[in-house]
């Protein structure tokens, strides 16, 4: 079935492969076709135009032709409504497996009249807006996601229904979008593995649980106990409080190292969790794949090189292009 839909998106709408941006919608890409209550007007008007013909009124006549004008009217405007209209594709931060990831696609509106009564459908959500004259918006675009690797954006629908709900304009458009997924982290992994050699001793910048050495912005992975709760309470950003404690030392995460009962998948998991509580514990930590090493770091950037290199492990190459 999704095979037949894809050739059928190909024939009927010139879908192919990701479109460069910005995409344009002129007018050979936008269809227009009337709703169930515009077929519903459409039967009320030609049951209406049959009685006028049978007992010969006139201003029945008159009304079914000035109502048919009007649904004719309706649909220059629902047209025009998307005509023009400008998409490119925005960022996607990385999520975790089963999390859902927000597209973030930027609509432009280079006409001077507003366009409302829009709605951007894609991997089964619908998201409704509007423009302004003149205008541009960020739209994000939620999709739940499953496994790890790139999820592509793919498939989007914009339509409009705009002014009276009797017809329904609409184009398919494919961005060069893509989210990187990382692996669903264990839900209780076992305790952090030790490393080889543990230099235990005060330092300062480090991440602890004694003394308080100030906010950071809220990242999601970070621990609930450690959300400044007050300064959310009194209308302030969402922040984390950094502590000052002991160096944990070094942690290496070893592939080899995992039981040989567990799957790739688990053993990605694992690692996954792993990586999340060494970060959020600011230890250093160094990770050996089958295919690669990464040597030893700490910090938001390191844990996002490694989380990118379990997500795309055993994935084609030109995936991480």
């Amino acid at each position: 079935m999704i095979p037949l839909r894809r050739h059928l998106d190909r024939w009927l709408f010139r879908i192919g492969p990701p479109e460069p941006s910005p995409i344009v919608l002129g007018q050979r890409r936008i269809f227009v076709l009337p709703t169930p209550a515009g077929l519903a007007f459409a039967a009320a008007l030609l049951v209406m135009l049959i009685a006028s013909i049978n007992y010969n009124l006139s201003l029945g006549c008159a009304l079914v032709f000035l109502l048919g004008g009007v649904s004719v009217a309706s649909m220059v405007h629902a047209f025009r409504n998307l005509l023009h209209l400008s998409f490119t594709p925005g960022r996607a931060e990385p999520v975790f497996a089963g999390e859902s990831a927000c597209f973030h696609v930027v609509v432009a509106n280079h006409r001077h009249a507003r366009r409302p009564s829009l709605r951007l459908k894609a991997h089964g959500a619908i998201v409704p807006f509007e423009i302004g004259a003149g205008d541009g918006g960020d739209l994000i675009v939620p999709a739940l996601t499953a496994g790890r690797g790139w999820m592509a954006l793919g498939r989007v629908r914009i339509e409009t229904t705009y002014p009276l709900g009797l017809i329904r304009a609409w184009s398919v458009l494919v961005p060069d979008q893509r989210c990187l997924v990382y692996p669903a982290p264990e839900p209780m992994p076992p305790p952090l593995p030790e490393g080889a050699s543990r230099n235990l001793g005060r330092r300062a910048g480090s991440t602890g649980d004694d003394d308080f050495a100030g906010l950071r912005p809220y990242q999601p992975a970070d621990s609930p106990r450690h959300v400044a709760w007050k300064t959310l309470a009194r209308g302030g950003p969402m922040l984390t409080k950094q502590f000052s404690g002991m160096d944990g030392g070094e942690i290496h995460l070893d592939w080899d190292d995992f039981p040989p009962d567990l799957d790739i998948e688990a053993r990605l998991s694992r690692m996954t969790a792993w990586i999340v509580a060494a970060e959020q514990r600011g230890l250093a930590f160094s990770l050996t794949l089958p295919d690669a090493r990464i040597a030893m770091g700490r910090g938001s950037e390191h844990s996002a090189s490694c989380l990118r290199r379990l997500a795309l492990f055993g994935k084609d190459a030109g995936a991480d292009a």
